[in-house]
C-alpha cells in the first residue's frame, strides 16, 4: 500500500497569522499519526512563511519517541537555501541537525508561492551531486522532485538519488480531461522503476484524483499531501480526513 505522509505547512501558516502557538504543529502531527498517517512532511522555506526551524526541531524530537519508531520524517526544500538574517539556519543545517528518514530536494525559488516544477538536470549538477552524496552518507534517503520527463529521470538516477517525487500539479490541474497527462506519468514511472528508483508523488493530490493516480502509476511508495488534506479537515476534522485518505490508498492497491 502507498504510504501517506501528511504535510503540515498549512497548520503552521494558520498559526503564523497570529502571535500565538496555536494550532500546534506537533499536536497536529500526533493527531495525523493516531489516525493512521505513516509519515510527516514539512517544507521549511527561508522566509519562514509557514514551517519555522523550531517546528522542524520539535517534530524531530517528537518522532524520536519509541511509539513513533515506524513514522517517517520527510523534510523537503531547496538544498541551496542558506542562512538568513531572520534566523533561518540554512536548509542543510536543519537536515543535518534533525536527521530525517527522507530528504526531498526541491528546486523552488524563495519568491515562489509554492513548488511548481521539478529539477532540470541538463547542466552542471556537481553541487547537487555533492549534496546527494552527503545525505546518503548520513543514512538519509534522498528523493528528487521531478517532472515526468524520461531524460531528466535518467539524469536523476545517474546522480545517485534513491527516489523521485513526481510533481503532480499538471495531473491535478487537468483532472477530468487528464488521460494524456496521466499517460506521461505512467510511462515515466515505468522508466524510474527500470532505473531502480523508488517513486513518491505530491502536489495538489486530493480525494478526487488520488486513487486513480496510485492505481495507474504502479508502485508509488509514498504520497505527500498537505493543502488539500488540511482544507478537507476544516470541514470534516483532521483525524477523519486522514482516515479517508488512507482508505483511498488502501483501495488503490
Amino acid at each position: 500500500m502507498t504510504k501517506l505522509s501528511v504535510n503540515l505547512n498549512k497548520i503552521a501558516l494558520l498559526r503564523n497569522s497570529r502571535d500565538t502557538t496555536i494550532p500546534s504543529v506537533t499536536a497536529a502531527a500526533e493527531t495525523c499519526i493516531a489516525a493512521g498517517a505513516q509519515g510527516i512532511t514539512v517544507h521549511p522555506r527561508p522566509d519562514m512563511r509557514h514551517i519555522r526551524p523550531a517546528d522542524v526541531y520539535d517534530l524531530a524530537s517528537l518522532l524520536t519517541q519509541p511509539q513513533y519508531a515506524d513514522i517517517e520524517f520527510n523534510i523537503e526544500g531547496n538544498p541551496f537555501a542558506g542562512p538568513e538574517a531572520n534566523g533561518f539556519p540554512g536548509f542543510m543545517t536543519l537536515v543535518r541537525d534533525t536527521m530525517p528518514q527522507q530528504c526531498t530536494l526541491v528546486p523552488d525559488d524563495p519568491v515562489q508561492l509554492t513548488s511548481d516544477h521539478g529539477w532540470h538536470l541538463s547542466g552542471d549538477n556537481t553541487a547537487l551531486k555533492a549534496i546527494i552524496d552527503q545525505l546518503k552518507a548520513l543514512g538519509i534517503r534522498v528523493s528528487l522532485f521531478m517532472d515526468p520527463d524520461a531524460a531528466q529521470i535518467e539524469q536523476a538516477a545517474a546522480l545517485g538519488t534513491d527516489r523521485i517525487e513526481f510533481y503532480t500539479g499538471p495531473y491535478a490541474d487537468q483532472y477530468g480531461d487528464h488521460e494524456s497527462v496521466l499517460a506521461t506519468f505512467i510511462e515515466a514511472g515505468k522508466i524510474a522503476q527500470q532505473l531502480g528508483l523508488g517513486i513518491n508523488a505530491g502536489h495538489d493530490l486530493n480525494q478526487d484524483n488520488l486513487g486513480e493516480f496510485c492505481q495507474r502509476v504502479t508502485n508509488v511508495a509514498e504520497v505527500s499531501i498537505g493543502h488539500a488534506l488540511i482544507n478537507d479537515a476544516l470541514w470534516d476534522g483532521l483525524a477523519t480526513t486522514v482516515r479517508r485518505y488512507n482508505a483511498i490508498l488502501e483501495k488503490s492497491g
